[in-house]
């Protein structure tokens, strides 16, 4: 098979992100950096790509300038999809417009910055017909996988309570009033969103709790807070959420819990177990069940007894030698790129899934509830989709 050639929009030098994905792209062997617009600055995007060794033509001033001429190369050269990494607030525009110039998409969460724009991206992906994916990245860990596919299965009865939380102490104190650059725009509701701590990484909780729960939320309370004075955005939120069996769930997630650095944990509570899976230690799962000793299950592809057919796909090493975020990310990337065969019309049928544009629309319609809800004094809100 050829691989797949991807173009990039942001991730320049100086960029977070951008190099991850890279890095994660790069793993799958499936996937080549071809061409990208890495900068709102065409000197520093022409620097980014010669340093990326891309040629320098390639090396586009803007996204519109990308789009445009890679759209009119021959089929065996342009690009077939797009990764866009800049702030949220360049999401849409810069999806939609791949989508009308005939590119798949693969975009950094949020999907947008609200419901409207995501369910609109939703409308030109369906008249187009041109794929959308969303870089929830934690449903790539072998073990996340294996957790979904054990409620799935029925294996811990019917799902009763899910706790999910994600901390962070990054933002503890002002840092985006000292030029960090990541703090200045995604407490900036002008480029992150209106939410800020709940849109950057309570989505990433709320996706994660519907995947591995094998479930919808259907309603929330929430109560979001600013706490660092003078800050424009929420840096902490306490969610409560109804399943659409009836179970029940409790999201927490911050940004101003000192000393955390990305502590994600699920906890799911069954009518026979219950499981509970970190993200700082993401090569365990505990098992635990009525009647009898817990599990601790260990990732690795040398345990193909012991582990569903997802997450050996998912995994690349034997266990004991670890495998964590870029591995997870590079997951999606993989799941992504077999969707784009299969969708072109490759006789393959995909080992790995990835979060999708549906994924990635109740992302914002959770983010759309939280916050009324939130402004409505914890007043429940329904998911509008």
């Amino acid at each position: 098979m050829r691989k797949l050639r991807m173009g990039m929009v942001g991730g320049g030098e100086g960029a977070f992100i951008g190099a991850v994905h890279r890095m994660a792209a790069s793993l799958t062997g499936e996937i080549e950096l071809v061409c990208g617009a890495f900068s709102s600055s065409a000197e520093r995007s022409r620097k980014s790509g010669i340093a990326l060794g891309i040629a320098p033509m390639r090396a586009y001033p803007n996204y519109r300038q990308m789009l445009e001429v890679e759209s009119t190369l021959p089929s065996d050269a342009r690009m077939d999809f797009v990764t866009i990494v800049t702030p949220n607030y360049l999401h849409y525009e810069i999806a939609r417009a791949a989508l009308e110039t005939g590119f798949h998409v693969l975009c950094e969460k949020p999907l947008t910055t609200t419901l409207e724009q995501a369910l609109a991206l939703k409308d030109v992906a369906a008249r187009t017909g041109r794929l959308v994916g969303v870089t929830f990245n934690y449903t790539g860990y072998p073990l996340v996988k294996h957790a979904r596919h054990l409620v799935g299965l029925g294996a811990l009865g019917e799902v009763r309570k899910v706790f999910v939380e994600y901390l962070q102490g990054w933002l503890a104190f002002p840092v985006e009033r000292d030029g960090q650059k990541q703090a200045e725009w995604r407490t900036d509701p002008e480029r992150a969103g209106a939410a800020g701590c709940l849109g950057d990484i309570g989505t990433h909780a709320f996706n994660l709790a519907e995947y591995v729960a094998c479930l919808r939320v259907r309603e929330v309370s929430a109560d979001l807070t600013t706490f660092v004075q003078g800050r424009q955005v929420d840096d902490d939120a306490a969610v409560l959420m109804r399943f659409e069996n009836g179970a029940k769930g409790v999201l927490c997630a911050s940004q101003v819990a000192i000393d955390e650095e990305n502590a994600l944990t699920i906890r799911l509570y069954g009518t026979k177990g219950s499981l509970e899976w970190r993200q700082e230690e993401p090569n365990t799962l505990v098992v635990k069940w009525a009647g009898r000793g817990r599990e601790v299950l260990r990732s690795g592809v040398n345990y193909r007894d012991r582990l569903c057919p997802q997450a050996i796909a998912a995994s690349r090493l034997p266990c004991g030698h670890p495998e964590g975020f870029i591995e997870a990310l590079a997951n999606l990337y993989r799941g992504f790129a077999e969707a784009v065969r299969h969708h072109e019309g490759e006789p393959l049928a995909p080992l790995l899934d990835h979060p999708t544009l549906d994924d990635g629309v109740r992302a914002m319609a959770f983010v759309e509830a939280a916050l009324q809800s939130s402004q409505a004094e914890g007043q429940w809100k329904t998911l509008k989709l």
